[in-house]
């Protein structure tokens, strides 16, 4: 529904020193003036962030942790239907809040001593080399905000119920957090603007939007399908297609809506062998290959 670190709404910085983020007319919250008040003031948290400080607090309303707590209890129940052994067990790990939102560095608290990982405030885009390269010194670019409480269940963009219920939970998994910095590394590594998109489609079709076979039944484990009330309950009646790099690396997508084409895995060990083996040894001259075989 959302390409990370690309589909944001705009946030521009005024002369005044204020910061105004430009909603959509479509948005939800287009209309609402105590929201887009609160869109503003938590995006200029973000900017006015100096790294190595603690995360400023988000001073969320009490309508906004009743959007969470609505959503993460709902998400939970579809989790143990629909999501892998391993993302649950990072849940289970993690032990995030489920009546309130936590705050970005309560969840870096939390998720530092099991991965090592820790978040970074975003008020809006991030260049892809740089939400992708961080990830590769464990740091994983977050909002803060939440969606409109007209429609708990549904957001044009990421959110921190994205953010934290669908990355942070595979980031408390050593295994998922392993792929999550070799993606890093690959981002790095390559010098074309070409490759880097290879590299962060890829990213796409699986911890964003990756499904698996286990225990005879379709699983997801990508942050995309996990944090969607809506998609978690569609991915099984998608087009299923094998691993396959290039065909990832160069497939097309609708960030609009749901995801239509999906790439299974057939375990986590044939996660890591294909995908991660890929971002651990990729170079530009690889990924030209790989395209060049699909033209």
């Amino acid at each position: 529904m959302f390409e990370e670190a690309q589909y944001f709404a705009p946030v521009a910085a005024q002369e005044d020193g204020s910061v105004v983020v430009e909603l959509a007319s479509s948005h939800p919250g287009f209309a609402d003036p105590v929201y887009r008040a609160r869109r503003n003031a938590i995006a200029a948290l973000a900017l006015n962030y100096r790294p190595g400080t603690p995360i400023p607090e988000a001073e969320y309303t009490e309508q906004e942790h009743e959007v969470w707590a609505a959503v993460a209890r709902e998400l939970a129940v579809k989790h143990a239907k629909y999501a892998t052994a391993e993302y649950l067990a990072g849940a289970e790990r993690l032990g995030l809040p489920r009546e309130r939102i936590p705050q970005l560095e309560e969840v870096s608290r939390l998720l530092e001593p099991l991965t090592g990982f820790r978040y970074l405030p975003a008020a809006g885009l991030v260049p892809l080399r740089d939400f992708y390269g961080v990830l590769a010194d464990g740091f994983f670019h977050s909002t803060q905000y939440i969606r409109h409480h007209s429609v708990p269940f549904y957001t044009p963009e990421p959110d921190v119920v994205h953010e934290v219920i669908g990355h942070a939970n595979a980031l408390a998994s050593d295994r998922y957090a392993a792929l999550y910095r070799l993606a890093g590394q690959a981002a790095r590594r390559v010098e074309s603007e070409q490759a880097l998109e290879f590299v962060s489609k890829v990213f796409w079709f699986t911890l964003e939007f990756g499904v698996m076979r286990e225990a005879g039944e379709l699983r997801a484990y990508g942050a995309g399908i996990l944090s969607s009330y809506g998609e978690v309950e569609e991915f099984r009646g998608m087009d299923i297609r094998p691993l396959d790099l290039a065909a990832m690396g160069t497939t097309e997508y609708d960030i609009t809506k749901y995801q239509d084409v999906l790439f299974c895995a057939e375990s986590l060990e044939h996660l890591e062998d294909v995908v991660g083996g890929f971002w651990a040894t990729c170079d530009d001259d690889a990924i030209a290959k790989l395209a060049a075989a699909r033209v």
